[in-house]
């Protein structure tokens, strides 16, 4: 509806364009709501644009402009303002009609085309499965179903895709610290690493092993610990301490697999599968689905990994050095140049990447969207390079960055490092404000800015919390409509005119902008102006209720108001569900 009083609005200037300058009658014309409503619903600087071709004043060309406008009953006000605009001001009846069109259109309207239904893949959270998710990976969670959600609503083929890291040294770390744990449980006892993973959730899969498996892989505290490196002092933080450190943990990864032989490879894949059974169960509950979970180790099973730098190389884009093979990001952007395969034969992480970058476009997405914590912005360089190196299409490639998201509760900031254990969980955070407070907070933000999650404001239940203001909304609504008694399908017929007063016309106003916003956030990949639409949708609702009676004497004026309120109910629906978010009928 929106779109269609746009686009005769268009026809309108194209018309009178054609009139006053016939030589620029492909001048691009753009309509514009103006935020303050004063000025109108609509306005375009189309005079301004004409001013330099013309050789006119802007303002001076926007009077001829309207003196050469057809007549129409959409517009019962046209003007010029300010530098040279010219505002639109519609027919009550044109604002209202579009509360017809939601009652008809249901949990379809605000439904666009604009994606084309091309094949997009948004690949989001990727965490490595080496423990519970915390309240920074949700941050990336709950934008990444919420921008899939809209991407699908505003008309792209959306795959939701989680890259599964399960073939590098973290999950080696992972499976060493489950096995030192286990050998703990009986009684046998090496210095737990200060690097290795330390949660209660390692003990819990080491006693599982035990469990399950007795002392099957019970070895010698001494054969553990025979030919590796020392540990430095404690309170040693400098470079070459924590050098040391890696290089012992690196020691006893070895160690572990030349003691445990095959045994190795059950160890460490219940570790990861129950890390990521976790992870899975954690995003369900979250209302985070996958319809792709892709494994890193396939792309080394499959050989692409091979494939992929062998074919950088055919290409000229790779070079030899103290026998490693090196990449030339330099060429493309990048900081330094990047190794891809290390001299003693094995693959870099950024080898297994490009090659998940290759396997993406050669399954035929129009676009792939990467969601990346804000600490991966320099990895951006590489990865587009390489595509380019590959003489694929980089442009297809868009990368959102995504801020880590920092909890406070009782004003005190929460600790989040995986490896210490100190760390909130995402499932803790639900547990403790529920699903919908952390899928709205965690969109309230556009996904580049930082995020301070205020538990407190989460849980309260006041006009202050976002999320409560807009869910009351909605209830407030349901009571209504069940107050009133009638059949919804029969406000098709409710006498719309009747809605004349300024806080409906805004109501009506706000409703009929609501695909504009999906087109916008959809182009801007910022579901967070889906909330802020929510949220300024809800105010005008509530400003209305509180200032008129909805379930007035008259009835054909009472059906009218229902009307209205049926419709800000349907399209809270359907934003809220865009985020991941509920609608409680009674609050």
């Amino acid at each position: 509806m929106a779109q269609d009083v746009k686009n005769q609005l268009t026809a309108l200037l194209q018309q009178a364009l054609a009139s006053v300058a016939p030589t620029a009658t492909d001048t691009p014309i753009h309509l514009e709501r103006p935020r303050d409503p004063t000025h109108g619903d609509f306005a375009t600087n189309l005079a301004m644009q004409l001013a330099k071709a013309l050789k006119k004043n802007p303002r001076e060309i926007a009077n001829q402009l309207l003196a050469e406008l057809p007549p129409s009953k959409l517009v019962i006000k046209a003007e010029v303002a300010g530098a040279g605009f010219i505002n639109f001001t519609l027919d009550a009846g044109t604002k209202t009609d579009i509360v017809k069109a939601v009652l008809a259109e249901k949990e379809n309207f605000g439904r666009s085309t604009a994606g084309g239904w091309q094949k997009v893949q948004v690949e989001f959270v990727s965490a490595n499965p080496t423990g519970p998710l915390h309240v920074g990976h949700g941050r990336g969670a709950a934008y990444g179903a919420s921008l899939s959600s809209l991407l699908t609503f505003a008309g792209w083929d959306v795959t939701r895709e989680y890259y599964v890291n399960d073939a590098g040294r973290q999950m080696d770390i992972l499976g060493l610290s489950t096995w030192l744990r286990y050998l703990e449980q009986h009684d046998v006892v090496v210095p737990f690493p200060p690097n290795a993973y330390q949660g209660g959730y390692v003990r819990d899969m080491a006693a599982q092993l035990k469990n399950a498996h007795g002392d099957k892989y019970v070895r010698t505290a001494d054969a553990v610990q025979a030919g590796t490196p020392g540990l430095p002092d404690a309170g040693r933080a400098d470079d070459e301490a924590k050098q040391q450190r890696e290089l012992h943990l690196d020691a006893l990864i070895a160690k572990a697999k030349e003691l445990l032989g095959a045994d190795w490879e059950y160890v460490h894949q219940h570790a990861l599968n129950e890390q990521l059974a976790d992870c899975r169960d954690d995003l369900e509950q979250f209302g985070v689905h996958f319809d792709v979970w892709f494994s890193e180790k396939a792309l080394y099973d499959t050989g692409l990994v091979a494939r992929c730098v062998d074919l950088l190389e055919k290409k000229g884009q790779l070079y030899v050095q103290n026998g490693a093979r090196w990449f030339k990001s330099t060429a493309f952007g990048d900081e330094k140049d990047r190794v891809v395969q290390r001299e003693n034969g094995l693959y870099t992480y950024f080898a297994s990447d490009i090659a998940y970058h290759l396997n993406k476009f050669e399954r035929g997405f129009d676009k792939v969207i990467n969601i990346w914590g804000a600490d991966h912005h320099g990895y951006i360089p590489r990865v587009t390079g390489a595509i380019k190196a590959l003489e694929l299409d980089s442009d297809k490639l868009q990368v959102a960055l995504v801020q880590f998201a920092v909890l406070y509760r009782n004003g005190q900031k929460a600790s989040m490092s995986t490896r210490s254990g100190e760390f909130v969980t995402l499932r803790e955070l639900r547990g403790e404000v529920g699903n919908d407070a952390c899928r709205f907070f965690y969109a309230l933000r556009k996904s580049d800015q930082h995020l301070d999650f205020d538990l407190d404001l989460a849980k309260s239940q006041t006009n202050e919390n976002p999320v409560y203001y807009i869910q009351y909304a909605h209830a407030r609504i349901c009571s209504v409509v069940n107050q009133w008694g009638g059949d919804i399908a029969s406000l098709a017929d409710a006498d719309l005119s009747l809605l004349a007063n300024p806080r409906e016309l805004a109501i009506a106003n706000q409703l009929a902008q609501f695909r504009e916003v999906i087109e916008s956030a959809a182009r801007d990949l910022a579901p967070h102006m889906i909330a802020f639409y929510l949220k300024d949708l809800a105010g005008e609702f509530h400003g209305w209720y509180n200032a008129e009676r909805m379930l007035v004497d008259d009835a054909a004026l009472r059906d009218a108001r229902v009307a209205l309120a049926a419709a800000v109910r349907q399209t809270i629906r359907n934003g809220l569900a865009i985020l991941g978010v509920g609608c409680p009928e009674s609050m």
